[in-house]
Parts: structure tokens; C-alpha cells; sequence
């Protein structure tokens, strides 16, 4: 796995241990599809009390990705956009494999 600089913001809600360190665990999985280090800046919000977001911008070589995410809790908003950003990032993943691919005789 790659190592993921992750730093995690908090707006409009307290910020706790338990959720940075949730999201800093969760971001950390997507390391295992890149080979040199990555950034990863995570937002937690909360708007109002039934919308509460959750957002991700990863940044790789040459590379960005971004995701967002809804929910009725933080937690399952983060698993929802972990899963989301995962699906990105092996899309791109397999469109840049192919791409190789069609170059080389």
C-alpha cells in the first residue's frame, strides 16, 4: 500500500477523534491502487440537522479526483463516498491499462 497524506476538516460541527480517524482509515484503503504517495483532503459538514456531507479530494500525479456524499450520518456518508472514489479510481485505472495497451505494437 501507498502511503496517503490525509488531512481531515471539520465545518460546522465539533471535531471529534473517532470520525478523523474513521475517514483517515477509510481514505487510507484507496492507497493499495497507487504506487507513490498520494494526498487526500477529506471535509466533514454538517448543513443543517439532516444533511450532513461528506466530501474528498485525492490528488495523485497528475491526477484528481473528487467525490461527495450525503447522508443522515457522517459514517455511512464516508462509506458511501469511499466506495464512490474507490469505483473512480479503478475506472481510471483501467482506462489508462487500456490505453497502454493500444500504443504498444
Amino acid at each position: 500500500m501507498t502511503e496517503v497524506k490525509t488531512s481531515v476538516t471539520f465545518r460546522h460541527t465539533g471535531p471529534t477523534d473517532a470520525l478523523k480517524h474513521y475517514a483517515e482509515e477509510k481514505i487510507h484503503k484507496i492507497g493499495k491502487y497507487f504506487k507513490r504517495p498520494l494526498e487526500a483532503h477529506v471535509v466533514l459538514s454538517v448543513d443543517g440537522r439532516q444533511r450532513q456531507v461528506a466530501e474528498v479530494t485525492l490528488q495523485a500525479r497528475g491526477m484528481t479526483i473528487h467525490g461527495r456524499e450525503e447522508t443522515d450520518d457522517l459514517y455511512s456518508a464516508i462509506d458511501l463516498l469511499v466506495d464512490k472514489v474507490d469505483q473512480q479510481v479503478r475506472k481510471h485505472k483501467t482506462k489508462t491499462r487500456l490505453r497502454r495497451r493500444k500504443v504498444k505494437p
